[in-house]
């Protein structure tokens, strides 16, 4: 199959962190020590040992927030609010993102483990907020994080999605497979970061790029 051949399917979802932004803008960094600080204050504990919580329980729960909440019965919203506050200065209008996303037909969500009023703020930065129908967040999925199948479920429920009609995109490979299970094609934004690798090996996307904004320009083109 060709990328072109995308292009009149019904709906794309994409994620949003290193997905619809380069991986460069290291955002995910900032958020990342964000996060070890908030933990390390919970659990009042060194920030060496929070960072080896904060990393088991993205492991095992997909995020370190289900971890927290799950084992230590945090709160998730003033944590949310913590680590999301963050300079998005790195975040600079994508005009290329906006030319594609513009001659891309069908409905865009965006379906990310983050916040929702973050997602907005990175969306309006890019200068694309505008293509996306809705953002389904983490708060929105009851906190329960891509991978778990059940979040896939509720979210094509809640949009009426036919998944063999929709494309999803992603930087975190293991949080393809889901989708895929469900019948719909899987586009992986192949990123340097080793923890986007997880389950590369049992999880065969239908196309990968290392630069989301050209790819879909090829999509569009004919």
């Amino acid at each position: 199959m060709q990328p072109s051949e995308l292009k009149n399917f019904e709906t794309w979802i994409f994620d949003l962190d290193n997905t619809l932004y380069p991986v460069s803008a290291n955002l995910f960094d900032q958020i990342d020590e964000r996060m070890c600080s908030y933990i390390a204050n919970f659990l009042k504990t060194s920030k060496s040992e929070a960072h080896k919580v904060q990393k088991r329980y993205f492991q095992e729960y997909g995020t370190s927030l289900k971890g927290m909440m799950e084992n230590h019965k945090m709160d998730p919203i003033p944590y949310l609010e913590y680590v999301h506050k963050i300079d998005l200065s790195a975040i600079i209008r994508d005009d290329q993102m906006e030319r594609a996303l513009d001659k891309l037909p069908g409905r865009k969500i965006v379906f990310t483990n983050a916040a929702g009023s973050y997602a907005e703020k990175v969306l309006e930065r890019l200068g694309i907020a505008h293509h996306f129908e809705d953002v389904f967040d983490i708060v929105a999925a009851n906190f329960i994080p891509k991978p778990a199948p059940l979040v896939y479920q509720r979210f094509v429920k809640q949009y009426k999605i036919d998944s063999e009609k929709s494309v999803m995109v992603e930087d975190i490979v293991r949080n393809l497979k889901p989708a895929a299970d469900m019948g719909m094609k899987t586009v992986w934004v192949e990123t340097d970061r080793a923890w986007a690798h997880a389950d590369a090996e049992t999880t065969k996307p239908d196309f990968t790029t290392n630069n989301l904004a050209p790819w879909l320009t090829e999509v569009t083109k004919f």
